[in-house]
């Protein structure tokens, strides 16, 4: 799966201010700055934002964080078993029970805005299927 505009779903710690843009000033506040709510690429922030923020909302959900591998959470036991592999902002999804994996999906699909990208077969260019 791949999330759509991931680092926008980021909240940054501090404060961030940034200057209005060049074809956005406004008349007689040319002085103003605005304040961001969320995060924005090209910000330093914006990666370790998205990334808290997800750590956060998979373990929520049940999920724990692998000891071996950062990018790995694991869900459940035995047949249940529910595998995540989180790269930036695609999502590698597996489990023994088809109905665990399509459960999972329509729960996050309800939280961020995420494109279904069906059976991986390529992946950092490793070829999976």
């Amino acid at each position: 799966m791949d999330m759509k505009f991931a680092f926008l779903n980021g909240d940054p710690k501090e404060e961030v201010y940034v200057r209005q843009p060049p074809s956005f000033v406004i008349a007689g506040k040319e002085d103003k700055v605005y304040r961001l709510r969320k995060a924005l690429y090209g910000l330093r922030q914006a990666p370790h934002a998205w990334n808290t923020k997800l750590d956060a909302m998979l373990k929520a959900m049940g999920f724990h964080h692998s000891a071996h591998e950062a990018a790995v959470y694991r869900r459940g036991s035995g047949r249940i078993v529910l595998l995540v592999g989180v790269y930036v902002n695609d999502f590698i999804i597996t489990g023994v029970e088809e109905e665990e994996v399509t459960k999972f999906k329509a729960q996050i699909k309800d939280m961020f805005d995420m494109s279904d990208l069906s059976l991986l077969c390529f992946h950092l260019i490793v070829e999976v299927c």
